[in-house]
């Protein structure tokens, strides 16, 4: 099916729920890379560990990055679907809202290269051979750090994705307020930890993400299992014509 703003404006539904599997794809996907494979892998302030586990999982660590980057893929189609879901609220914000979350895919597409580069350190190439195996550690350990933070930009522009999202949200009627104040939340829980990571790093912390981590799981249950009210979408839709 052809999809454009009249087919969507007919089967809200349909592409609610559509956006809802991508998005619980996302989050599987996202969980997996993080906490599966670098979580276990990368041992902090220990490069040479690091190195260690990297070398003995590599299979592991290519899949991590593959998983991340299937995420960033369905990134695409639920970024769009929810930009034609939002826009009977306000088209302008809708636009604003697609346009930093095309910039926060981007900027972590990019930053998944800082994990390859990682990984070349520690191969056995002949061009490698000039360095000693403490400074392919340090420089690969060095290259995960710099991921470190490039994901933490990205997620700069996902926080004002998540607070333009919640408004729209909470303003729409036709998707409960209260996905809206939570998405609001892990909006502000995404800017908190990702300043605190770049001006105090001790300060940033995985605690700081949990909210972020329910309020789109639950978001995505939600357009999964319910979409959006059909009697509100049509009232709100046929306002705007």
């Amino acid at each position: 099916m052809k999809f454009n703003q009249n087919n969507f404006e007919n089967s809200p539904q349909k592409y609610a729920r559509i956006a809802g599997i991508l998005y619980l794809i996302i989050i599987l996907a996202g969980v997996f890379g993080e906490l599966f494979v670098r979580n276990k892998l990368i041992n902090y302030g220990d490069a040479e560990a690091t190195a260690n586990n990297i070398i003995h999982s590599e299979f592991l660590w290519r899949f991590g990055i593959s998983a991340d980057l299937i995420m960033h893929i369905c990134d695409l189609p639920v970024m769009i679907i929810l930009y034609y879901l939002l826009r009977p609220v306000s088209k302008k914000l809708a636009l604003l809202n697609l346009s930093f979350n095309l910039i926060q895919t981007a900027v972590l597409v990019l930053n998944k290269l800082n994990l390859l580069v990682a990984l070349f350190f520690l191969g056995d190439s002949d061009y490698l051979k000039s360095f000693t195996p403490e400074q392919l550690h340090t420089l690969s350990y060095m290259f995960i750090k710099v991921h470190d933070f490039g994901f933490g930009i990205g997620l700069i522009f996902f926080g004002f994705v998540c607070l333009i999202e919640g408004y729209l949200i909470f303003k729409s009627n036709y998707i409960p307020k209260v996905f809206g104040i939570m998405m609001a939340i892990a909006g502000l829980c995404y800017l908190t930890n990702t300043f605190a990571l770049l001006l105090k790093p001790e300060l940033s912390s995985i605690a700081l993400l949990m909210p972020c981590f329910i309020a789109e799981l639950s978001f995505s249950l939600w357009l999964v299992f319910k979409g959006v009210k059909i009697t509100a979408w049509k009232t709100v839709v046929g306002e705007k014509i």
